[in-house]
């Protein structure tokens, strides 16, 4: 029996409501994707590595730059975790929230008992010296990442991140972004004093 002119109809209409199912699901999940990716504070992401061992750092200096007259030195193999505590600022010349950021770094190494170090990421040299010359260097040392695997190993989300590293060897913060004043006060200094009021490790 041949169909009826309406079931013809309802065909056509049938399929095309098939195809938009698939579509609508998809739809939905990204909206939710993005929402749970994009809500709350990224500051408080947590990370695997608190906790951990700081992995190894072997980074050469930013060529040219000096401080005082003395050449800034890198960050070779066992750079922190040797006794004291050590904040690691990543920054690089092209990230804006560096720059916005970068009084805040500059007050912070005026303060006593730890190492303000940075890891410059994936930067030009020229830029990162003129930087550092306009803002202030706050760092003891800089380590060039130029190809990002350390910023990898470290399991950096962006640019800027800052790690508190104890005398143990281990991280034990990490504040994500740029440090503001609310931050710095609240967050991020309660947590190298915590650092530095830890007991010493054992020598063995």
């Amino acid at each position: 029996m041949a169909d009826s002119p309406a079931a013809e109809t309802r065909s056509p209409l049938r399929r095309r409501l098939l195809l938009l199912v698939p579509l609508a699901l998809f739809a939905a999940l990204a909206v939710l994707f993005y929402g749970r990716l994009f809500s709350g504070d990224p500051s408080r992401l947590p990370s695997v590595l608190i906790g951990r061992p700081a992995p190894a750092l072997d980074l050469p200096p930013l060529e040219g730059l000096s401080r005082d007259g003395v050449a800034v030195p890198g960050l070779p193999a066992g750079a922190v975790g040797k006794g004291e505590v050590t904040v690691l600022n990543v920054f690089a010349s092209w990230c804006v929230p560096c720059r916005d950021e970068h009084p805040h770094l500059v007050e912070l190494s005026r303060m006593p008992g730890f190492r303000l170090v940075g890891l410059n990421y994936k930067d030009d040299a020229g830029n990162a010296r003129r930087f550092l010359g306009t803002f202030g260097n706050p760092y003891a040392a800089v380590g060039v990442d130029a190809n990002g695997r350390a910023a990898i190993e470290w399991g950096v989300y962006g640019v800027p991140e800052t790690f508190v590293i104890g005398r143990d060897g281990r991280i034990a913060y990490k504040y994500i972004g740029p440090i503001d004043a609310e931050g710095l006060r609240n967050r991020l200094l309660p947590e190298i004093e915590k650092a530095i009021a830890a007991p010493a490790p054992a020598s063995s």
